[in-house]
Order: structure tokens, then sequence, then C-alpha cells
């Protein structure tokens, strides 16, 4: 509901929701496998500690191409645009988060055992969510993006 007060619409928040779903768990639950650590309470409270932050860089992407489509640019100059020039903020984003976790997802000492997979779910899925939603984001964009969309940003 906050996403669609935001856009005043629902395709741009189902968009968003939907490239999320895809690529947020993948890296995660990957990186659970090979380490051999198990889905427990830890690693679901990381899975939705990342769709918090997985979110909050497909609403900069989703804004910023608003933005550009509201200047004037056409639907595809302007996700291409905005998927460039909003790439150093969203990694930025995703490698403070995934540096200052990096250690308790390594960790091994006592306590690690709840810490490490809330750790490892939030480090790998940042990681794969960089690299796979900068290609699925623009893309779900231009298929709901029409030239007579009403924007906000």
């Amino acid at each position: 509901m906050i996403l669609f007060a935001l856009y005043g619409n629902f395709k741009f928040p189902v968009a968003i929701a939907l490239g999320v779903i895809m690529t947020e768990p993948v890296g995660a639950l990957v990186a659970l496998k090979l380490t051999h650590t198990p889905f427990s309470v830890s690693s679901v409270l990381g899975l939705l500690a990342l769709l918090g932050v997985s979110v909050e860089t497909a609403v900069i992407l989703v804004s910023y191409i608003n933005k550009l489509r509201i200047e004037g640019m056409d639907i595809h100059t302007a996700t291409r645009e905005a998927s460039l020039l909003r790439l150093r903020p969203i990694m930025m984003t995703a490698l403070v988060a995934c540096l200052g976790l990096l250690p308790a997802a390594l960790s091994t000492g006592i306590g690690s055992d709840t810490q490490r997979p809330f750790a490892i779910v939030i480090v790998a899925g940042l990681i794969s969510r960089l690299f796979i939603g900068f290609f699925v984001n623009p893309v779900l964009y231009e298929m709901v993006a029409r030239e007579g969309d009403v924007l906000q940003v």
C-alpha cells in the first residue's frame, strides 16, 4: 500500500514486488546450501531484512526512471540511463551491508549458530540481488510502462 501511495498505481509496485520475489532468494538459498547451513528462524529473519533492502534498491531505480520520464525521455532511454546512473548508489547500499555482515557470516565461534545463517542469507542475497536485479528490474519496468502513464517520483 505504501508503494501504491508512492506511485499512484499498481503497475510499478507489482513490478517491484515481482522483481524482488524472483531475485531475492536465489543467492540466499544457494549460499545456505553451499555452506551446509540449515534453514532456520535466523535465516528467515535474514530473508525478511533482505526483502527490505531489495525493495529499497528497486524503488530507487523505479523512482529515477520515472523522474527521467517526467523530464521528457522515452521509456527505453530513461530505463537505460537510470540503470547506469543508479548503479553506484545501489551497489554502495548492497556493499555496505555485505561488508558489515561479512565477519558474522564467516564466524565460527561461540554464539555464531544464531547470527551466521542471518548474515549468510543477507550477504549472499544482496550480492546475487545486485547482479540479477540489475537486469530483471529494468526489463520488468519496460514490460509494464506505457507512454501515457501518470508518473509520480
